[in-house]
Parts: structure tokens; C-alpha cells; sequence
């Protein structure tokens, strides 16, 4: 990709999973990349991967603002100023809504829609002071359409889709472009939490994919490249955006 090579990149939630993957395209691209996540252990496995590369952790709770504006102010003294914030920390227990209770909510809330209210602020200022960046929200397909057993998830993911699409309007004359990417299944750590083990956690696997026309789930590497592409010179002309990967699961 064009424009990435020693640009600087936070990524939310990068010690595994699909963030890992993140970090480590954009690591490959060129980039300096700050990861931002609860586990200093799980950000140092991700940048032992990529020894060669500039990859740093900072232990950092995305739902705490004062937190998140110490850790960018860190990392902007440390690697120089943010190009690129790629919000991809989230967090569920899928689960019927009747079933939860408010506490849940505000884990929920806090997690994958107010976490990312506080990094957009610490960093999209800044952004725009310079006159350019890129933000990248991971959001969901379950915001697209819906999914039984992730209500309150589902409402934060289509809550950032539309928070995007806002501050997409209000910081494109700063040349700060923000989209969404919106995955699909996915086999992370998290999923096989929520799937479990055993047979009953092989059936719903084959229901979902099933589903897939591409009939397979998604890989973390399988977001990195859209990722990558928002990021650099070659997704200059795209803001506003909320692009499904999710191997044509949901064609809306």
C-alpha cells in the first residue's frame, strides 16, 4: 500500500485475534504500531512476531478516557504523531437480552461503544490540527442485519456505523477519513469462547457456515488487507464507509 511506511498506527485490542492480524499487516506496510490493550503479555506475544518491525504495548482500558488520553499522549512522545487509529478492541457474552441485566449493558456499552467515543477524542483532534489521518472502526455484520443473542452488541456496533458516518461528515475538510469495516464469524479467541467445545459447538459452527457462500469462516488476516487499504494513500478517496468482509454472509 501506498503512504504507510513510517507512518504511526494505534490499534485497540491488538494482542490477539483479529487485532493481532491487524498489527501485523500494518507493521509489514511500514508502520510504527502502538498497541492499546488490557494484556501487556498478549501485545508483547503479537510484536515478538515481528521482531524487525517498531511495534510497542501500552496496558491500556479503552473504557477509561483519562487512561486512553495519557496512553496517546505517550505514544505520540515516544513514536511521533498518530496517522492512523484502528478502533478493533471489543468484548460480548452472547446471550438472550431477557436474560441480561443493566450491569451487562454497561460492560457491553462501555467496551465497544464508549471505548471508542474515548479514542476518537484523544486522537481525531489531533488529527485534524495536522490536516490528515485515517480512522478504522471494527464494527460488526451483526449491526447490518441483526443477530440473536448479541442485542446489546449489536446496538454498539450500529452505534459506531452511524458515529462514524458523523464524524466522517465533520472531519473531512481536515482530509481525516473514518470508516467502518464489518466482519463477519470469525474464528478468534473470542469466538471459540462463545462456541465452546464439544459436539453442540460443532454443530453451530457448520450452521453458520452453512450460511457463508464462500463456505468457510473468517480468518483474523482476512480484514487486514481492507484495513491496510483505508489506511494508506490508496483509500484516499473513501470515508463514510462501512465495508462488510464476511465472505458474502450478508450481501446488504
Amino acid at each position: 500500500m501506498k503512504g504507510l511506511e513510517g507512518k504511526v498506527a494505534i490499534v485497540t485490542g491488538g494482542g490477539q485475534g483479529i487485532g493481532r492480524a491487524l498489527v501485523l499487516r500494518l507493521a509489514a506496510e511500514g508502520c510504527k504500531v502502538a498497541i492499546f490493550d488490557l494484556s501487556q503479555e498478549a501485545g508483547d506475544e503479537t510484536a515478538a512476531l515481528a521482531p524487525e518491525a517498531t511495534i510497542r504495548t501500552w496496558t491500556v482500558d479503552v473504557s477509561d478516557f483519562d487512561a486512553v488520553g495519557r496512553a496517546v499522549e505517550a505514544v505520540e512522545a515516544e513514536l511521533g504523531p498518530v496517522w492512523a487509529l484502528v478502533n478493533n478492541a471489543g468484548w460480548d457474552k452472547p446471550q438472550p437480552f431477557l436474560a441480561t441485566d443493566p450491569a451487562f449493558w454497561e460492560k457491553v456499552i462501555s467496551i465497544n461503544l464508549k471505548g471508542n467515543l474515548n479514542t476518537h477524542f484523544a486522537v481525531a483532534g489531533k488529527m485534524a490540527e495536522r490536516g490528515g489521518g485515517r480512522i478504522i472502526n471494527i464494527a460488526s455484520d451483526a449491526a447490518r442485519v441483526g443477530t440473536a443473542n448479541e442485542a446489546v452488541y449489536s446496538a454498539c456496533k450500529g452505534g459506531l456505523i452511524s458515529f462514524t458516518k458523523s464524524i466522517a461528515r465533520e472531519l473531512a475538510r481536515n482530509n481525516v477519513l473514518a470508516n467502518c469495516v464489518c466482519p463477519g464469524p470469525t474464528n478468534t479467541p473470542m469466538m471459540a469462547g462463545v462456541l465452546g467445545e464439544g459436539e453442540q459447538a460443532v454443530k453451530w459452527k457448520d450452521a453458520m457456515v452453512r450460511g457463508i457462500p464462500l463456505k468457510r469462516m473468517g480468518e483474523p488476516d482476512d480484514y487486514a488487507g481492507i484495513v491496510a487499504l483505508l489506511a494508506s494513500d490508496d483509500g484516499a478517496y473513501i470515508t463514510g464507509q462501512a465495508i462488510s468482509v464476511s465472505g458474502g454472509m450478508n450481501m446488504v
